[in-house]
């Protein structure tokens, strides 16, 4: 025999079933589309270290847009957020410098004797704007297109420097390879 108080028991716990469970489902639902934005839209990174100074400095944040990856529109002086080549659960921010078949001195302002390096297809060659103390291609090589996590086109903090990246500081010219023939 059912009584009256296990039929209030069956509903409130139909009850409280039923919004957990639209709870759970609107979470899915937001984490899809916040995953979904994250991946191919863009992200807020907060970026440490001092290879980029004085365009990036330690913990500035600045938002690293993805659409100009999935679009093949990386250019020469884009500053790229990249997965470290040397450690895959690490991010470094540094400035493209040549794109693939670009003829790249690999040689230091004071070295008598010059050294080129062209780069390879598929790759790009990055640097810090802070050459003296910046990790990057001249160190590891270039570093494979598919390894550029997204292009920085804004920074938002601090606010005093909100808005787009300056230039590069180096001012580093570099040749297409159809241009290497007056060197």
């Amino acid at each position: 025999m059912v009584t009256p108080l296990d039929c209030k028991s069956v509903k409130m716990f139909r009850r409280v079933l039923g919004k957990t469970l639209g709870l759970l489902g609107y979470t899915i639902q937001y984490g899809c589309i916040a995953h979904c934005a994250f991946e191919y839209i863009g992200e807020f990174v907060v970026c440490s270290g001092p290879s980029m100074e004085p365009t990036i400095v330690n913990h500035d944040i600045v938002f690293s847009e993805r659409m100009s990856r999935h679009l093949c529109k990386i250019q020469k002086g884009d500053v790229v957020i990249v997965k470290s080549p040397f450690d895959p659960h690490m991010n470094i921010c540094k400035r493209v410098i040549g794109l693939e078949g670009d003829k790249i001195c690999t040689s230091g302002p004071l070295d008598l004797l010059k050294t080129h390096t062209y780069v390879p297809m598929g790759h790009v060659w990055l640097e810090g704007d802070n050459r003296r103390n910046s990790t990057d291609s001249r160190n590891y090589g270039p570093i494979p297109y598919a390894l550029i996590r997204g292009r920085v086109c804004l920074k938002l903090w601090p606010l005093h420097s909100f808005g787009t990246l300056s230039e590069s500081p180096t001012k580093r010219i570099i040749k297409a390879q159809s241009d290497s023939d007056s060197d």
